[in-house]
């Protein structure tokens, strides 16, 4: 009898703590460094506001059991990076919409260098201060150079992986049209991870949006027929190869 109800109790518990896990944990890293001019940070910061206030994505974040978790960061030279919206639980309409109204009322933290190593260093760190525990870890940087700075992001991506994060990214290429590529070799990593590329700032809130609702749904991100990619800013999508399968 004592063993029969410590396995009710066990399953009870077990219960309860799915039922206050979020599905996704997602650290938004943003690039504001030099090559980031003034009009570009607000599409950047607008267009992830904005992707929260889209009634696709909040559809596809209700779904999810439990909602989500979210924080964002900008970041530039390694000392400069920020948390400009700590970590807020997403679950409804009007979570989002929170979420949203915050990150519009942010102001650029920073000016400087690519180090996009330390950035996802500090965007790791986040997960230890999580108010509640994520079924997944997903860490989505965004930015429109390759790194020049810090620790060389593969050796930071590696790490991250091995404790079972996510890593996708999101390329503008209107610096340097390869860095798509780039990002694929040497940023992106873990099961399922996919680097998204557009071609300016002005595609940026589309492409959060689609990028923000296939990490929810765990999918790849679905893109325009190529009649409409043509004569618009998004480009494709790059899936992630481990080592040993390149």
């Amino acid at each position: 009898m004592g063993h029969r109800l410590l396995l009710i109790s066990i399953g009870i518990w077990l219960g309860a703590s799915t039922a206050h896990s979020a599905a996704l944990a997602i650290v938004m890293a943003v690039d504001v460094s030099d090559s980031v001019s003034a009009d570009s940070y607000i599409l950047q910061r607008d267009g992830i506001a904005h992707a929260f206030e889209d009634r696709r994505l909040v559809e596809a974040i209700s779904a999810a059991p439990g909602g989500i978790e979210a924080l964002l960061l900008e970041w530039s030279d390694p000392d400069k990076i920020a948390v400009t919206v700590d970590w807020t639980q997403i679950f409804d309409a009007r979570s989002a919409v929170r979420f949203a109204a915050a990150v519009h009322a942010t102001t650029r933290s920073s000016r400087g260098l690519t180090a996009v190593g330390p950035a996802l260093a500090a965007a790791g760190e986040q997960f230890a201060r999580l108010p509640q525990p994520a079924t997944r870890r997903m860490i989505d940087i965004s930015g429109d150079g390759m790194a020049n700075l810090g620790e060389p992001p593969q050796a930071v991506r590696d790490r991250l992986v091995t404790t079972g994060i996510t890593i996708n990214a999101l390329a503008i290429l209107t610096e340097e049209p390869w860095l798509e590529d780039y990002d694929r070799r040497n940023v992106i990593g873990g099961p399922g991870a996919f680097v998204l590329g557009v071609r300016n700032f002005h595609s940026f809130a589309e492409a959060m949006r689609r990028k923000l609702a296939a990490e929810v749904a765990s999918a790849p991100p679905p893109l325009p027929p190529p009649q409409a990619r043509a004569g618009g800013g998004l480009l494709k999508c790059s899936r992630w190869r481990s080592a040993r399968n390149r």
